[in-house]
């Protein structure tokens, strides 16, 4: 009898346990292999699943900002014991992970973030020409994950004169209502882009590709307008300079097409009349320049303007203008203009004969091509 109701009542607590289990079951703690902490500890709850009411209890400090570290199963389960933290499921974990997350400032974001905050202020230019130096070499900066605000700066001094910076800036920080504070000081020069020798360049020297580099120097170094690569190639410099020097327009010209006591040609020019004759230049010039020459024929000393090399050319009857050895002429004047035009042409290739008539057929090789007369 007393048999029969023990097990009676076995039976009914049978069917009332599945229920009960349900309602209070709890999954075991779980080790992670993986763990990545936002904060300077390491607590159980990121450590273990289902760490229950343990989860805040610190156990670690963490790595440093932005680094990993590792740590045995035995060694995570040793410190979880002593924390009354039992029963953990380690599975076939072998060591567990731990990375402290980190916001990175990269050194070169920093240097952009002060040119910004001293861009067209204090006398300075744009942020792109300006160059920042820490005073302190600063590297990539990692900061707490929290800190996910942006770069605003709240304190800016600088001193124009030794280019001294002192930037202040705040970051908004998730976890906190205070903002992170950061503080730079360095110096800060305004550069330019300029062309600068490679090696030390003589006047009569026309620049090359391999003479020329382009580096940022500060503007306080160049004076006047800075010159740009492509612009001083297949130019001549005004005066010799030595490699590493800075060019600026002022310092580049046209390269000579004439050289004085070169040996030109000297060509006279108006509607109609094309001649040339043996010249000997005074002096220098580039394309586009006024030089005076010698015709070698007459000794006259003419101005004319450089239309090429070794070429000046006189525009005009204002000037006793030279004609070649062998002279061309090319006209369409009508018949009865002919006289007047070879008189010219004479008038300007010799030189006057004191008291002496000077006949058309002293003008040398003179070929005259005219137009025939229309008729009426």
């Amino acid at each position: 009898m007393i048999r029969t109701t023990l097990a009676t009542i076995s039976a009914l607590l049978a069917l009332a346990l599945p229920a009960a289990a349900a309602d209070d079951f709890t999954a075991p703690p779980t080790l992670r292999a993986s763990v990545a902490v936002s904060s300077d500890v390491v607590r159980v709850g990121d450590l273990i699943d289902n760490a229950g009411s343990a989860a805040l209890i610190p156990v670690y400090r963490s790595p440093d900002l932005g680094t990993t570290g590792t740590l045995t199963v035995g060694q995570v389960l040793s410190v979880l014991r002593a924390k009354q933290v039992i029963g953990v499921m380690t599975g076939d974990i072998k060591e567990v992970q731990v990375t402290r997350l980190a916001r990175t400032l990269a050194s070169k974001d920093l240097e952009t973030a002060v040119a910004s905050a001293l861009e067209r202020r204090f006398g300075l230019g744009d942020a792109a020409n300006i160059t920042v130096t820490f005073d302190r070499g600063i590297a990539d900066m990692r900061l707490d994950a929290s800190n996910t605000g942006a770069l605003q700066p709240v304190a800016t001094r600088y001193d124009a004169r030794g280019g001294r910076f002192d930037v202040t800036f705040e970051i908004n920080n998730d976890s906190s209502p205070t903002p992170t504070k950061l503080r730079f000081t360095g110096t800060a020069i305004e550069t330019v882009e300029v062309a600068v020798l490679t090696r030390d360049i003589d006047r009569t020297e026309l620049l090359k590709a391999s003479d020329v580099a382009l580096e940022r120097r500060p503007k306080a170094e160049v004076t006047g307008e800075p010159a740009s690569r492509d612009r001083t190639l297949g130019m001549q410099l005004r005066r010799p300079m030595r490699a590493g020097m800075p060019i600026r327009v002022a310092d580049i010209v046209k390269p000579d097409f004439v050289v004085r006591d070169q040996a030109v040609t000297i060509i006279y020019q108006v509607p109609g009349v094309y001649l040339t004759t043996r010249g000997k230049a005074i002096e220098s010039g580039a394309e586009g320049d006024t030089v005076s020459v010698i015709n070698l024929q007459s000794k006259r000393t003419l101005t004319g303007i450089v239309t090429g090399r070794g070429q000046v050319t006189i525009q005009g009857a204002s000037q006793s203008a030279p004609m070649a050895p062998a002279v061309e002429q090319t006209s369409s004047l009508k018949r009865d203009e002919v006289p007047a035009t070879a008189a010219l042409a004479q008038s300007l290739i010799q030189a006057p004969a004191p008291g002496a008539h000077v006949a058309q057929a002293q003008i040398p090789q003179l070929r005259v091509s005219q137009a025939p007369a229309k008729s009426e």
